[in-house]
C-alpha cells in the first residue's frame, strides 16, 4: 500500500512542479521577473542548461542520464518495500519527483529532444544564490533529510555500543 500511496504523491508532486513551471512560461518569460516579496524573493524566468548552480552547463545528455539512473535506482528501492522509515520514504519520494521535474524539462524542452534546459524562477534577493525552481527544492529538502537520518543513525548506532558494553 506504501508503495501505491509512494507513487501517487510522486505523480502529484511531478505534476505541480510542471503546473508551475508552465504557468512561469506563460506569465513570467514575456516579462522577465516579477517582485513576489520586494527585496526578498522575486520570480525570475532564467532557462537553465546545467544542473545545481549552472554546473556541467550545456552537458543535458549527461545530466538526463544520471538523473535518470538516479531516479531508476530510487524508485526500485522505494517499490522494494525494503524501505520502513517513514522520513526516508517521504525523502525518497521528494528526491525521486523533483529529479523527475527537472528530467522532464532536460528532455522535452529546448529545440532538440535532450537539448533542453530547466525553467529556474525562484531567486532570492536578500542572498547571493543560485536561482532554482520547486524541483529543485524538492530535491534539495528530501537529500537534506537524508543526510539527517544518517547522521541521527550514526549517533544512534554509536549510543547502543556504549550501552551494550556498560552492561555487558
Amino acid at each position: 500500500m506504501i508503495q501505491l500511496v509512494s507513487i501517487v504523491l510522486i505523480a502529484v508532486l511531478v505534476a505541480a512542479d510542471q503546473l508551475i513551471k508552465m504557468v512561469v512560461e506563460d506569465r513570467l518569460m514575456p516579462v522577465g521577473s516579477a517582485d513576489f516579496i520586494p527585496g526578498v524573493i522575486e520570480f525570475s524566468y532564467t532557462e537553465n542548461t546545467g544542473a545545481a548552480f549552472s554546473i556541467l552547463e550545456n552537458h543535458t545528455e549527461l545530466l538526463s542520464v544520471f538523473t535518470l539512473l538516479i531516479i531508476l535506482a530510487g524508485l526500485a528501492y522505494l517499490l522494494s518495500g525494503k524501505l520502513k522509515n517513514k522520513m526516508l520514504i517521504a525523502s525518497a519520494i521528494m528526491v525521486i519527483a523533483g529529479g523527475t521535474g527537472n528530467l522532464i524539462d532536460r528532455i522535452f524542452r529546448g529545440r532538440e529532444l535532450f537539448h533542453g534546459y530547466v525553467i529556474d524562477y525562484i531567486r532570492l534577493l536578500f542572498v547571493d544564490f543560485a536561482i532554482f525552481n520547486f524541483a529543485d527544492c524538492l530535491v534539495c529538502i528530501g537529500a537534506a533529510m537524508i543526510i539527517v537520518y544518517l547522521i541521527a543513525d550514526i549517533f544512534k548506532d554509536s549510543s547502543d555500543k556504549k550501552k551494550g558494553l556498560k552492561n555487558g
